[in-house]
């Protein structure tokens, strides 16, 4: 099969606004799809937001990150990167979650991606809220722990809400920590910043040797020299990349959950993604971009460009592997 049946529908083809969406336009094969073995990245949904603690919304996410997809083009701008040359991308739908019910949602989600792992596929999803991560980490690092690079304004590292209840939003990568799908010590959080119930969470963060970089700092040295120490933090073994839309100032990206003053601007998002190229990166999500808190758009479509650096740094490993036809 040529890698040309793996290319977005041009809009010179096909208008943008028309045909069923799909993620960046590209076609959409099911787990069930006699083409599954030959795709390299896919691209999947993650409409669930359980997790959440205050705002819901980031359930609708996945459908209009796929709306708006339709503006990516073949290449990017910046790096020159073709990534549906570099690799056969396609869209494997959305896991089905369980709304009522969590333990059974992250089953479901856990399940989804050991599928996508015995096919060879690195996954690159669209949450969700951020406890989405946790049953991915759960198929991706079982078989040894992954690093991490953490763009948020949280670090999600608490160690229980109300009472005791251990997943939500705010918990994952505590759990991750403790089953063993994360190596702390090559795990880097950026950006982190706002007021606090308290320092639980950087506690246990020294504790176990994670490497948190608040906003402040991030600010003062710069994009190139933080990402610097972000890469040499997740050295050369495999990583995992998670990126919350509230890492973004609200100025930019409103549509989220939990939002924080004082982040970096559109162009930073971006910039920070690009300066991930050259790491082992094994899959990767964008969480929390909930549409119901921005009805015009702009923060799902930051989003998605988002996802398209993401595609183009992880496209660029596969080209590098001679992993397409």
């Amino acid at each position: 099969m040529s890698n040309s049946d793996f290319r977005p529908v041009s809009g010179l083809d096909l208008p943008r606004f028309a045909g069923i969406a799909t993620f960046m336009r590209l076609p959409h094969v099911p787990l069930d799809d006699t083409r599954l073995g030959e795709v390299d990245i896919g691209l999947i949904g993650v409409p669930w937001d359980s997790g959440t603690t205050n705002r819901p919304g980031p359930r609708h996410a996945p459908r209009q990150l796929r709306d708006l997809s339709t503006m990516i083009r073949q290449q990017n701008g910046a790096t020159k990167i073709l990534p549906f040359e570099l690799a056969r991308c396609a869209d494997l739908g959305d896991v089905g979650p369980n709304p009522a019910d969590v333990q059974d949602s992250m089953n479901r989600i856990t399940a989804f991606y050991d599928q996508v792992k015995a096919a060879g596929i690195m996954p690159l999803t669209a949450g969700g809220d951020h406890l989405s991560s946790l049953p991915i980490l759960r198929s991706l690092g079982r078989d040894r722990p992954l690093g991490m690079i953490h763009f948020d304004s949280h670090t999600d590292l608490f160690h229980s809400y109300f009472g005791g209840f251990k997943y939500t939003h705010g918990t994952p990568f505590r759990r991750a920590v403790e089953e063993g799908l994360i190596d702390p010590k090559r795990v880097c959080m950026i950006g982190i910043r706002g007021p606090a119930y308290d320092f639980e969470d950087r506690d246990f963060a020294d504790a176990v040797g994670i490497r948190v970089i608040p906003i402040e700092e991030f600010h003062a040295r710069g994009v190139e020299d933080v990402m610097a120490e972000a890469r040499e933090i997740a050295g050369s073994g495999e990583t995992y990349v998670s990126y919350d839309i509230d890492f973004v100032d609200p100025a930019f990206a409103p549509g989220t959950g939990t939002p924080e003053i004082g982040g970096p601007n559109s162009y930073q998002a971006l910039q920070v993604v690009r300066e991930l190229r050259g790491l082992n990166i094994v899959g990767a999500d964008i969480v929390e971009v909930s549409p119901p808190f921005d009805a015009s758009g702009a923060t799902a479509f930051l989003g998605i460009t988002v996802m398209f650096e993401l595609l183009c740094v992880m496209a660029e490993i596969i080209g590098k592997r001679g992993g397409t036809n």
